[in-house]
């Protein structure tokens, strides 16, 4: 019953929220009262009818005697009401006016909260705030409360107004799903008294900040664009009201605050030695921020404020992030970078060497260090600095290892890397960067941000370029190359520049090492790569690839070009798993410059081959189709005279599965032993014929691309085209420069060359591949020119968002298209030699 009413509940939810967004759409009153008991108070008795009070929640009595002896305590009074067009105060009225005509309070035990809700939301408000109402002197309580015009009406409608904005609480059935279930579950019990408001803890609060972002931010008075620019955002509102207690914040060192009913942003001593004050109010009087947080517990626990602040980054908008670098290195990390540094300059590495994190954010990467004095951390963001000083703060206070920073507040200051002098750092920091001796003692510890070239998102979603706004872009862009629009390439290339002959421990993606973008960069960065390893990018927290993310130490007093090495691996649990070779691929052609040589001048085309990048990263963009995509990959088109070629890349690019470990990979231009390995050919022949990735279609035009005969399938009509098996019977010349496809399919007396020979893997795929093609072929009314593409599109359908089923619910397709796919696994593994064997990858 559960995963019918859940499936019914999700078609509504589609349905709806093309109705004015409404939870349960425009059904009729009696029946939304029904859904709103099922779904929420299910464990309670909603049967009860209590003169005309719409909608009464109470405790199931066990039996009738017991009914009858003793009075049944209500846990809800409610109103309600059809679709979602009613004013919410208005329902409250009428339940009141509703309550206090019938003296129903003198008759039965007043509920813990009346209420009110429609088919998109729900309100409550604690019965206690609104009883005074019901004693009022000559009050004409005789009027129907179901008319919105009387003067009874309007005035109880001002009395309560108030009393609703400040004391209600406010859910809406769908973005609020969770927190009412626990509301209820927390607030209806008998004999409680009071309200038990949500808990904020760690590992709610960024769920929290979400729906504030929805909730209260558009009720502030704020440009929030204009405010990024100067380093204000929404994130230090949220704090300023999360660490308050009766609206007024709590913690110091906050960048904004709350104060009653306004915001702080910043005090400044004018020439009269007063205060300045910037601040900024609410658009409709707090009624959104006091809503919202009726429904929440402030301050959190004492115990969790500390983390909340420090985990600030995990609140910060990605595009800033990205900008400054908000990078939070798992703890799991940290620890191991500096085991490896341990290793590389040895135990008492702390001791002998200093330390600066340029890119420190919230000074995380330093955690663990024991040194103080031989320790800087700087950041571009002021708030963080601030964080960072209140961490060392607690950590005075404290004197707890791992409770807050260990860190000297005259070492940690603001400071834009890719853009300040070297003159603006502390005199101390200046001492060791100016002096040779020093230098060769300084580590540059470092998790710099990750943004590039068009990461940023401008004015109406335009892309901006973030990293042509900084000096180093200007000063080394010349000599970096493409490279230059990477931030962590800038970093690299001032250190090494103007930092001479110091170490860089470093976290950062595996282009340095192996993006052909970097090839310059490789020529200019000469260093020796001390030891490395590399981790699953998605284990930082705001990072979704799949690609690998690598601690490297390089010692800049040994200068050498980067070409090889053999990095430790560790899997998302920290457990080592094996090791890597990783290659620069400096001066080598690639796999694209190699497909392109066999670009066909148009003529006779039977599909399109699109292709991006080099790397395992793309795989995804290689694909085989009937129409020309319209994107900004590559495109060849197909003929007969570049059909083998073209199958040897698709197979070549797919063969080996993509993971987070080989992203960066890059495949080559081979050498040519393919040429004469007719039997590799003709197994990636096979391989295209039937891979996922090959989605010529029959929407795009003739399908050129059946495998098999009219007779081998059991057609009942013949096939527009013939020409793939005529081409693997050898009924087509290979040879010919020009050939006219149509007029080989009509003309009985084609030149006949060799056959194909096939492998027994690929054979046992054309065997896999023919018994499908048949069971398709026995539905009545199939289109007989379908391609392998459109019978699974046919078995397996496509989801709401059009992105085609994994599996059909026909239990035979789904063992025939598991047989074709395990046939093309074993065919793959016969084939995964070669690839290397012929240069495709490198060994």
């Amino acid at each position: 019953m559960k995963i019918y009413k859940h499936t019914i509940y999700k078609y509504k939810k589609l349905i709806d929220l093309k109705k004015d967004e409404m939870s349960y759409g425009n059904i009729r009153e009696e029946e939304l009262k029904n859904k709103v008991a099922q779904d929420y108070f299910n464990v309670f008795d909603c049967t009860k009818i209590i003169g005309y009070i719409d909608f009464c929640v109470s405790l199931h009595t066990p039996n009738k005697k017991q009914n009858q002896l003793f009075e049944t305590e209500s846990l809800l009074w409610a109103e309600a009401k059809q679709g979602n067009k009613a004013d919410i105060y208005e329902s409250f009225v009428q339940i009141i006016l509703t309550v206090g005509k019938a003296r129903t309070f003198d008759k039965q035990m007043p509920p813990a909260y009346i209420g009110a809700f429609d088919a998109e939301k729900i309100a409550f408000i604690s019965y206690n705030e609104i009883h005074d109402i019901f004693y009022q002197n000559d009050f004409n309580w005789s009027v129907a409360p179901s008319n919105h015009d009387t003067k009874e009406f309007k005035q109880v409608y001002a009395k309560v107004k108030t009393i609703i904005e400040n004391n209600s609480l406010l859910f809406y059935f769908d973005k609020d799903n969770k927190d009412l279930h626990e509301f209820i579950k927390s607030n209806f019990i008998i004999g409680k008294s009071g309200t038990t408001k949500i808990q904020i803890d760690k590992n709610n609060f960024i769920i929290i900040y979400n729906k504030w972002l929805t909730d209260v931010k558009p009720s502030i008075i704020m440009n929030w664009d204009l405010g990024k620019k100067r380093g204000i955002i929404d994130v230090d509102f949220y704090l300023a009201d999360l660490l308050s207690k009766d609206n007024k914040s709590l913690k110091e060192k906050l960048y904004v605050n709350l104060n009653n009913d306004i915001y702080e942003l910043e005090k400044k001593l004018n020439e009269m030695g007063m205060f300045d004050i910037l601040y900024t109010k609410f658009k409709d009087n707090q009624k959104a921020h006091t809503q919202f947080w009726n429904k929440y517990e402030r301050p959190p626990r004492e115990e969790y404020w500390d983390y909340i602040i420090e985990r600030r980054d995990l609140l910060v908008p990605q595009d800033v992030r990205e900008r400054k670098g908000s990078f939070f290195t798992p703890q799991i990390w940290v620890e191991l970078s500096q085991k490896y540094l341990a290793d590389v300059l040895g135990e008492d590495w702390q001791d002998e060497y200093y330390i600066w994190d340029c890119a420190a954010g919230t000074g995380n990467l330093l955690a663990g260090l024991t040194n103080k004095y031989h320790i800087w951390a700087s950041t571009l963001d002021r708030q963080d600095v601030d964080v960072m000083h209140d961490r060392i703060d607690t950590m005075n206070k404290n004197s707890v290892k791992g409770d807050g920073a260990n860190l000297l507040p005259d070492h940690v200051f603001q400071f834009d890397f890719l853009n300040d002098e070297f003159t603006k750092l502390p005199k101390s920091l200046q001492d060791i960067i100016n002096d040779p001796k020093k230098r060769k003692k300084l580590v540059i510890y470092i998790n710099p941000p990750y943004a590039e070239a068009t990461d940023g998102i401008g004015k109406g979603g335009k892309k901006i370029d973030v990293s042509k706004e900084t000096k180093a872009y200007i000063k080394y862009g010349d000599i970096l190359k493409k490279a230059k629009n990477e931030l962590y390439a800038q970093f690299l290339a001032r250190i090494y520049n103007e930092i001479p002959n110091c170490f860089i421990a470093e976290f950062s993606k595996l282009k340095v090492l192996q993006s052909p973008n970097f090839a310059n960069f490789r020529q200019f960065f000469l260093a020796k790569l001390e030891k490395m390893f590399v981790v699953p990018a998605d284990t930082f927290d705001n990072v979704k690839g799949q690609f690998p993310i690598g601690f490297k130490i390089w010692n800049l007093l040994q200068k050498e070009s980067f070409n090889f090495a053999n990095t430790s691996v560790y899997n998302e649990k920290g457990d080592f798993v094996g090791n890597k070779d990783i290659f620069a691929y400096n001066e080598k052609a690639y796999i694209n410059d190699w497909i392109k040589k066999y670009a066909n001048n148009g003529n006779n085309i039977i599909g399109f081959l699109a292709y991006l990048g080099n790397d395992f990263q793309h795989v995804g963009e290689v694909r085989i189709s009937s129409t020309k995509p319209i994107s900004h990959i590559s495109i060849i088109s197909l003929n007969n005279h570049n059909l083998i070629p073209t199958c040897v890349y698709l197979t070549v690019r797919h063969l080996i599965s993509a993971t987070w470990l080989n992203d960066r990979d890059q495949f080559l231009y081979p050498n040519d032993g393919w040429k004469t390995d007719i039997e590799f050919q003709n197994d990636c022949l096979a391989y295209t014929l039937f891979h996922g990735q090959n989605q010529i279609s029959i929407k795009g035009g003739t399908n050129h691309w059946i495998p098999f005969t009219e007779q081998e399938v059991n057609s009942h009509e013949k096939f527009e085209s013939n020409f793939m098996s005529k081409f693997i019977k050898g009924k087509i010349n290979k040879d010919e420069k020009s050939f006219d496809i149509f007029s080989i399919l009509l003309e009985p007396k084609a030149h006949y060359e060799v056959p194909l020979r096939f492998s027994a893997e690929a054979t046992e795929v054309f065997n896999a591949g023919l018994k499908l093609w048949r069971y398709y072929h026995a539905i009545p009314g199939c289109n007989v020119n379908a391609s392998l593409y459109d019978i699974r599109e046919h078995f397996q359908g496509r989801n709401e968002a059009g992105k085609m089923n994994n599996k059909s619910e026909d239990e035979h397709y789904m063992e025939l298209i598991t047989k074709l796919r395990d046939s093309l696994k074993v065919l793959a593994k016969k084939i995964e030699p070669k690839v290397y064997e012929y240069g495709f990858l490198k060994v």
